[in-house]
């Protein structure tokens, strides 16, 4: 039997310290989580503050610029050590994070402002849009109807907690019979108090289910007969087109089907929708993207999405100095050098995003000037070589981070695609999007005499030089929402 000893090994392993996995944090997160962290640093650590200044100013001290390789890429920005590069940082002070790239073929420019952006809406004919909205909720007005249609104070109280279920839509789906406990009530009696909110303003709303919401339309414009009820039982017929089994069921003619869709097709499904709701945050990109005047592509990072933060090395001296228990002045070191991280990370969190984003535009062109169809195939790892970071980091700089450009708002994540061989010739791959965008077109284009199957599809897209199986043109088009065959065909004819 072996006798335990005492052996001294030398190896090597890969440590993750706690501020490498901090930036990795950083720079998967969006711009919300962000904001987030940003603001609990500020609140925990006693050495960042917000940093306020005005748009001039800021516009006076964006004259930094980042050298270029000798490739004309952009070079990661030297941040030096902590003491360089929080300097003097007094309370009048700012922190200058303006950067800017001139290249033969693009515009690199990391914008200065922490207000607005240079991005000019009126080049992108799909800019971001306020939503309009009433200034009444749906609650409070089916409340006022509430006090002035129902006096019986059980009713209303009962219509009181209905209206609290109702949905942005203007349903109530929620199950009505712990209610019954709740109120010491039989479910006839709520069901009664059910039917008095449904008959409020707006007509359908507290309907049950979208066949309830329509019939109550009807009701009110006096065209709920026996055949329209039989329609609104069968609505996944008209969802699946098939017209002649609801012709059978409703039991009337072909012309009488068709003016009875109409109607329904006039009807609001969410009646709900004019009133306010709880307002959701609009999407705001991260990047901007534009065309300048001589015909290259301008790269502004959106400075709304990055927090602009300083740090008080000013009143860190002046506390360090009157403290003299070692325990306080370790715990002052280290949020001291937090602080220092949090500026340095947040920096190259937004050089790594810009040069990425940059390389993307770079690559992909012919989608930004002529459109989807001429998308090229790119991977993590093209826009990794071009620009010397990890594929793992490229796919967390594109992860959550969107770009507005003039042709719409997209995810990073969107131009990275597969790649699909030509039929013969050779020639460059072409993009799976563009496939999913030939597809289209070919659907939009087709006749009722036409329906194109699967297997057209793929003869068509091979006159293109573009080989693909009938698998994956199935896929795609399930993918772009688009119905079979036979079903397109029964649309078609239930329009005419």
């Amino acid at each position: 039997m072996n006798a335990p000893k005492l052996e001294l090994r030398q190896g090597q392993s890969l440590v993750m310290t706690q501020a490498l996995q901090q930036s990795i944090k950083l720079l998967q997160c969006n711009s919300l989580e962000l904001r987030e962290f940003v603001e609990q640093a500020l609140e925990e650590n006693p050495f960042l503050s917000q940093e306020e200044t005005d748009d001039n100013q800021i516009n006076e001290q964006a004259t930094e610029k980042i050298d270029s390789n000798n490739d004309g890429e952009p070079r990661e920005a030297d941040f030096g050590d902590s003491e360089n590069f929080s300097g003097d940082m007094q309370a009048d002070e700012s922190w200058d994070d303006s950067a800017s790239i001139e290249t033969d073929y693009l515009r690199y420019d990391q914008g200065s402002s922490g207000s607005s952006s240079n991005y000019d809406t009126e080049d992108d004919a799909r800019s971001i849009d306020d939503n309009p909205a009433n200034d009444i909720s749906l609650r409070e007005h089916l409340l006022n109807q509430l006090q002035l249609e129902i006096h019986d104070p059980a009713k209303r109280i009962i219509g009181a907690h209905l209206i609290d279920l109702v949905d942005d839509a203007g349903y109530i789906k929620e199950d009505l019979t712990p209610l019954c406990t709740i109120f010491g009530v039989e479910l006839a009696e709520i069901e009664d108090t059910l039917k008095l909110l449904q008959g409020f303003d707006p007509v359908g709303v507290c309907a049950r289910n979208l066949s309830d919401c329509l019939a109550l339309q009807l009701r009110d414009k006096n065209r709920l007969d026996p055949a329209m009820q039989k329609l609104l039982d069968n609505l996944h017929l008209l969802a699946d087109s098939r017209f002649d089994e609801l012709q059978k069921k409703c039991g009337v003619d072909k012309e009488d089907l068709r003016q009875m869709i109409s109607e329904i097709r006039a009807l609001n499904p969410k009646p709900a929708s004019n009133f306010v709701h709880e307002i959701s945050q609009t999407l705001e990109p991260d990047i901007f993207i534009r065309r300048t005047p001589d015909g290259n592509w301008h790269v502004e990072l959106n400075m709304n999405n990055f927090p602009k933060i300083m740090v008080n090395k000013r009143f860190y001296k002046k506390v360090s100095s009157e403290t003299r228990n070692k325990k306080d002045k370790d715990y002052l070191s280290e949020q001291f050098g937090s602080a220092n991280w949090l500026v340095r990370a947040l920096e190259q969190r937004a050089q790594t995003m810009l040069k990425v984003a940059g390389e993307l535009v770079k690559q992909q062109d012919a989608f930004f000037r002529l459109g989807v169809r001429y998308m090229k195939p790119m991977t993590l790892k093209d826009i990794a070589a071009a620009t010397s970071y990890h594929e793992s980091t490229i796919s967390r700089v594109t992860n959550g981070k969107y770009l507005l450009c003039p042709r719409g708002t997209f995810e990073l994540k969107y131009f990275f695609t597969s790649a699909l061989a030509r039929a013969v010739g050779g020639g460059d791959d072409v993009s799976s999007q563009s496939v999913k965008h030939f597809i289209s077109e070919l659907i939009t284009k087709e006749s009722l005499d036409k329906i194109l199957l699967d297997d057209d599809i793929v003869d068509l897209l091979k006159e293109r030089n573009i080989n693909v199986a009938r698998r994956t043109v199935a896929k795609y088009r399930e993918a772009l929402g688009i119905p079979s065959s036979p079903k397109r065909k029964r649309m078609k004819l239930g329009a005419l």
